[in-house]
This record gives C-alpha cells, structure tokens and sequence, in this order.
C-alpha cells in the first residue's frame, strides 16, 4: 500500500496506510496540509480498501472545502501574536526585530519567513512555560518538562510522567485560549482523562472555559494554513 487517488474528477491524492492494530478502515484529513490518508486493518486488499474510499469521496471533499486556503506569510501582512496584532514588514538586517507593533523580517524573503516562524517558536515556548508555570503553582503539582511542536491533531497533551507538549500555534490565538490549554494539560498533572473530576480541575485553574474550547473547535484549524517554507 502507498500513495493513490480518488477516482473522479478532480483527483484527489490518498495514502493508504496499513495498521495492524486497527480494528476497522479510518479515513483522516490532516488540518495542516489537507492530506488525506486512510488506514485499514490487515488482511483488508486494497481493492476493498479503494472501495470503501470512494463511498466517502463527497464527505471529504466537504471536508476539504472548507478547509481555509493555505497562506505563505510575508511582508504586507498582519499577524496576531500573543493577543497582540503585527504587521510584517520586510526589514534590513540579519535578523528579525520587532518594534511599534512591527515585525521586519531579515532578506530574502524566504530567509525571513524562516527566521519568523523560529520567531514565533520561541514567544510560544515563553508564553505556555508562563502560563503552565502559573497553573503548576496553584495545583500544586510539578510538570517533568515542556516541549513546543508543530502538531496536528492536538494542541497539548500531559504523558503519564507529567511531560507538556504544545502545539506552538497556540501563540497565534487569543491569549485567553493559550491560557486555556496550558490550564487543560496542566489538570492532567492531577486527573490523567476526561472525568467530570478532570473537568472541575480545569475550572478551578481557568475558570469557565467554554468560549476558549469553542474557539479552538471552530477557528483553531485556520491557525494551520499559515506558511512559513522557504
């Protein structure tokens, strides 16, 4: 199994992907880059497998749709970082620099898209360290270690050895909605699931949370579409 397509007009690449843990064929749509791969049991042929794709050809491409359109970020542009608004500007130097709610970025400009996103890794490893730093606190509870990805089907997550891990987009969000997540995660330091005793956790850190949830499910896939290849 590897790469095929959706019969029809227009092609659509899919990656099949055998697992031999799986129970049934899943069909998955990356938030990051639209790609869709579906996964099947093994002793399940391919020709079954493209069977069952095609049956969902007009759920993803529903899916697909509404997808938001992918957005090499530049010079000319505006940026939300941190709760804060930037423009991006095209800068001089070396380096990036940030001055009077700008944002200059070094030459060329494929260089520069490289140092922002470097950029942007870093404000967000300062900004959840604060803020799972200040939730540790009041839990009363020590996180092992904290590490920032690109992830795409979550935006935090809390191993069983009290390590953090965050998607750095979440520097790219409100502020309220950062701090949400680095509330969720840190609860699980105290309640590893989704309990209701999970839920007051959260609560008690954060507060009532259901605005910042709702914001990630409804606008936290358009976080994924910004671009930043050289």
């Amino acid at each position: 199994m590897g790469v095929t397509t959706f019969p029809g007009n227009p092609e659509i690449p899919l990656k099949l992907r055998q697992n031999a843990r799986a129970r049934r064929m899943t069909l998955r749509i990356s938030r990051v880059d639209g790609g869709v791969t579906l996964t099947v049991p093994r002793g399940v042929s391919e020709r079954e497998a493209l069977a069952f794709a095609a049956e969902k050809r007009d759920w993803v491409i529903g899916h697909l749709s509404q997808q938001a359109t992918p957005e090499s970020v530049g010079p000319g542009q505006r940026l939300d970082v941190g709760g804060q608004s930037f423009e991006i500007l095209q800068g001089n130097g070396r380096r990036i620099t940030v001055s009077d709610g700008c944002i200059f970025l070094p030459s060329p400009i494929g260089t520069g898209r490289l140092h922002l996103q470097v950029w942007l890794k870093e404000q967000a490893r300062a900004a959840l360290t604060r803020a799972s730093d200040h939730y540790a606190a009041r839990l009363g509870r020590r996180y092992t270690r904290l590490t920032v990805r690109d992830t795409r089907s979550r935006w935090g997550s809390c191993s069983s050895a009290g390590a953090l891990m965050y998607s750095w987009r979440l520097i790219l969000a409100p502020k309220p909605v950062l701090d949400y997540v680095a509330a969720h995660e840190v609860a699980h330091l105290k309640e590893m699931n989704h309990s209701a005793a999970f839920w007051r956790v959260v609560d008690d850190l954060y507060g009532p949370h259901q605005e910042a949830r709702a914001w990630l499910r409804h606008e936290g896939p358009k976080l994924h579409r910004y671009r930043f290849e050289a």
